[in-house]
């Protein structure tokens, strides 16, 4: 029951009035007004984004009741292996990561997250961007096509947004790295340039491989959520150090 209550969340509810304001016009604005829903190419068009809409919805309501999991108490790091990253400070040969807040050390990949209170497993900053618009409707020809050019706009910077999100992690994704190891990558990158050095992000197997620990080694399984059957405890990773 705890976990249905983040549906009540104003940005939780933001979310789902965007997708439905988004559905609202495409389906019942834009395909009716050029094609007609009662046409075959209509219906076929509103079938399919209707499917695209609730694989959206379904993904989305999964990672609202998904709880973002923990560093296990008994977690002690490994002194051999914790160096593995460039990116994290060393000390005495080995990355010893710490974390003050939670007075316990963090597996690799791992961060401490303000809103959940705790270390997450390979965190990865999420950004939310809710948007309401209230609109009046006007009877008359001019008045709607002013209505279209309005949502057409919305519509637009909207596709832009989203689809700028979207191209920005399927690189993430093919460089198997989060949004803060981006961050850090760069500044790990810069100080082995510094140095003379190069550099490369240690959990990089190659984009098919990076796929596939991502989203699984079945490609018919990439678009549910629900299939993490691949995914292991979060506290170790696959490093080109082990595939050397």
């Amino acid at each position: 029951m705890r976990k249905f209550q983040r549906f009540l969340s104003i940005p939780v509810l933001g979310v789902f009035l965007l997708m439905g304001f988004v559905y609202y016009v495409t389906v019942f604005v834009f395909i009716e007004d050029w094609v007609g829903l009662r046409s075959s190419a209509g219906a076929l068009n509103a079938l399919i984004f209707s499917f695209l809409a609730s694989l959206c919805i379904f993904s989305f309501s999964v990672c609202v009741v998904t709880d973002p999991g923990y560093v296990p108490s008994s977690y002690v790091p490994d002194v051999e292996d914790s160096g593995i990253s460039g990116q994290e400070p060393t000390k005495n040969g080995a990355a010893m990561r710490h974390c003050d807040k939670c007075s316990a050390y963090k597996p690799p990949r791992t961060h401490h997250c303000r809103v959940c209170r705790r270390c997450i497993l390979r965190m990865v900053m999420i950004i939310i961007f809710a948007f309401q618009k209230n609109s009046d409707y006007y009877s008359g020809r001019i008045y709607m096509k002013v209505f279209l050019i309005a949502c057409g706009a919305m519509m637009v910077a909207l596709s832009i947004t989203l689809g700028t999100l979207l191209c920005w992690h399927i690189y993430l994704m093919t460089h198997n790295m989060t949004t803060i190891e981006y961050y850090e990558g760069v500044r790990a990158a810069w100080l082995a340039r510094k140095s003379g050095q190069s550099y490369r992000h240690p959990f990089d197997h190659g984009v098919y491989k990076n796929i596939s620990l991502v989203l699984g080694p079945n490609m018919l399984k990439w678009l549910c959520p629900t299939e993490i059957n691949h995914l292991k405890d979060g506290i170790s990773f696959p490093t080109l150090r082990d595939s050397s």
